[in-house]
């Protein structure tokens, strides 16, 4: 990043600790060769993994399960044109150990749709990126928010 871009670039601890409290997010997967972008709620387990769960026989367990993934969530102000974003990006497994899975339905995110069988996705994150925007609008380093 260009230092008077706007923009900070966010830690790995940072970017796990705004992940923590964003309830939507993002996965990034491929579709039939193309990018396929789905707005899911997640949670963090072991403080950096991404958790999705989903119906067992929908198509984005069967499209993500060993495949790379991103995985994108974000908070921003239009008013303050403030906000951030982080990506993380790894491989996602389906948990399929029985133990996990019921360690899982205690602890991990609760879907928002009702649907017979649930799996829990795991997105290990290899990457983590994130930056947040601050000081309001700028032009080549002038404040426009005034």
């Amino acid at each position: 990043m260009h230092p008077n871009d706007g923009f900070r670039e966010l830690d790995r601890q940072e970017c796990l600790r705004l992940l923590a409290g964003a309830p939507v997010g993002r996965i990034v997967h491929t579709r039939h060769a193309l990018p396929a972008v789905l707005p899911v709620n997640f949670g963090l387990d072991s403080d950096s993994a991404v958790l999705l769960r989903t119906a067992a026989d929908s198509e984005l367990s069967r499209a993500v399960d060993g495949a790379v993934v991103a995985f994108e969530a974000d908070d921003v102000d239009t008013v303050a044109h403030s906000g951030w974003s982080v990506v993380v990006t790894g491989h996602a497994t389906v948990v399929t150990d029985a133990a996990e899975h019921t360690r899982l339905s205690l602890t991990g995110p609760r879907s928002w749709a009702a649907v017979p069988e649930e799996v829990f996705v795991r997105i290990e994150a290899e990457l983590v990126t994130g930056r947040e925007l601050v000081g309001g609008p700028t032009i080549y380093g002038v404040d426009l928010s005034s």
